[in-house]
């Protein structure tokens, strides 16, 4: 029987941005309203009236993320989050609270809330906080992690230069000093920050990261440092900052070459006299937080073309880290290969299939321009589409961008030191053109959901040409 065989009518494909939910409300009518927003976003949502169900609940079913309110009777939604954390339940955290309440939202964060949303609010402002919850649940997933002995954190491979990087993690991880991570895009430099804030004795604390490229100067501010109350035009409640919930704890700041100039003055008074102000507010407040950033770009080169202030850039490399790229560690490719298909056979609920010594000698002499990222999105492609129980070269060569099929018409237009979202641009576009413009065979071939593979497609102001309307369902 093929290894993809399933009840009829079942679809396993899950798009990575929509995620399945679960909704905490003593508030009949708010818990509904919640509810239904969630689903006209294509979520898969549950509900329950009181924390002590939903723990009965969580045991029986796998939640992305909850939404909890925190002012509950019986068990609060502190309480809630507490025994969640004793549970080591996975899922993400998001706190519903009211204005007079915000400091017990600050401190759920503390003990596990990924992020929290005041009372009143908008549809569009609960499916931000979820879509922001469940990418970082994604980049998370695109990076091999598990727990490990040593760290708390396992990095895959056994090759010298991961053996190096676990020893430095380790020697690093027992200081308190910033350290800079850096290395190609897709190499694993989040899952390095993650490992030294595991091993640290900031461990039994939150690691809190920003993702600086996808925030505006105006907004970056506000996110590290908070806002108070008309600080800006859409300041309608005050906001605590990410430097401020990071406190006795860590703060990972991915790459940080993508915080504005004038920002960054700020951000050097914080490293220097762990002191800061919300913006609106001239009220002076102490922190305490290792400071940990990544960066694929060269921090130097950045200082002397003027886009990366000198004296920041000596507080933030007190301790640089080079991530190795994929290419020089093949002997790490098999493993990893073998990590990645037994982490799409758990999702599929089956048996992990393997890879035949021609996969695997093709998989290390390719030379991964996406790195570890690149191998995974792969690696569980040939997961999803092989139906069967060992996997050859043959499958593997059509999505190799030297290779036949549908990246081999773009491999001759990429110039050396292209960027890797221009590659990407490219990909998709042929992806989409190979598949006639069929947004689900595309996604699925590509390991990425409808809704980012749409969203993808808007802002590259690409029409794909199919050959039916139906085509493009």
């Amino acid at each position: 029987m093929s290894m993809l065989a399933t009840e009829p009518g079942v679809d396993l494909r899950k798009p990575s941005d929509l995620g399945r939910l679960l909704v905490v409300d003593d508030h009949p009518k708010a818990r509904e309203s919640m509810i239904d927003i969630l689903k006209q976003a294509g979520h898969q949502v549950d509900g329950c009236s009181s924390a002590i169900e939903a723990l009965q609940m969580i045991p029986q079913s796998a939640y992305d993320v909850i939404v909890t309110d925190l002012k509950m009777p019986g068990m609060s939604g502190l309480e809630f989050i507490k025994a969640l954390g004793e549970r080591n339940n996975d899922a993400s955290l998001i706190v519903v609270t009211a204005h007079a309440t915000v400091s017990s939202a600050v401190e759920a964060m503390r003990h596990g809330a990924l992020d929290y949303i005041e009372k009143p609010f908008g549809a569009d402002q609960l499916e931000a906080v979820v879509g922001r919850a469940l990418r970082l649940d994604n980049d998370r997933a695109a990076i091999p992690a598990a727990v490990g002995s040593e760290i708390g954190v396992t990095m895959i491979g056994s090759s010298p230069a991961m053996q190096a990087m676990r020893a430095k993690i380790a020697h690093v991880a027992a200081t308190s000093e910033t350290v800079l991570i850096s290395g190609e895009s897709g190499t694993g430099k989040e899952l390095v920050a993650h490992s030294i804030h595991a091993a640290s004795n900031r461990s039994g604390r939150q690691i809190i990261s920003v993702n600086c490229p996808a925030l505006s100067a105006q907004l970056m501010e506000s996110e590290l440092f908070g806002h108070e109350r008309g600080a800006f035009t859409s300041a309608d409640a005050p906001r605590v900052g990410r430097f401020e919930l990071s406190d006795a704890g860590t703060i990972l700041l991915d790459e940080v070459t993508e915080i504005d100039l004038m920002l960054q003055a700020k951000l050097l008074r914080v490293l220097q006299e762990k002191t800061f102000e919300r913006v609106g507010s001239s009220r002076t407040q102490q922190v305490d937080v290792r400071v940990l950033a990544t960066t694929n770009r060269d921090l130097t080169a950045e200082v002397e073309k003027g886009r990366f202030r000198e004296d920041l850039y000596y507080r933030i490399a007190v301790v640089p880290l080079q991530v190795p790229p994929l290419r020089n560690r093949p002997e790490d490719i098999a493993a990893l290969g073998e990590y990645f298909l037994k982490q799409t056979a758990d999702r599929l609920h089956r048996e992990p299939q393997s890879l035949d010594q021609g996969a695997c000698d093709l998989l290390q002499n390719y030379h991964w321009p996406g790195n570890v990222r690149e191998l995974q999105n792969i690696i569980t492609r040939a997961g999803v589409l092989t139906p069967v129980d060992v996997i050859s070269a043959d499958q593997f060569q059509p999505w190799l961008i030297h290779a036949d099929g549908p990246a081999a018409d773009f491999e001759k237009e990429i110039p050396v030191g292209l960027s890797m979202q221009e590659m990407e641009r490219k990909l998709i576009i042929a992806t989409l053109d190979h598949f006639n413009g069929h947004r689900a065979k595309t996604a699925e071939a590509l390991g990425i959901g409808i809704r980012t593979l749409s969203g993808k497609m808007r802002s590259y102001g690409y029409a794909p040409r199919a050959k039916s309307l139906d085509s493009i369902a």
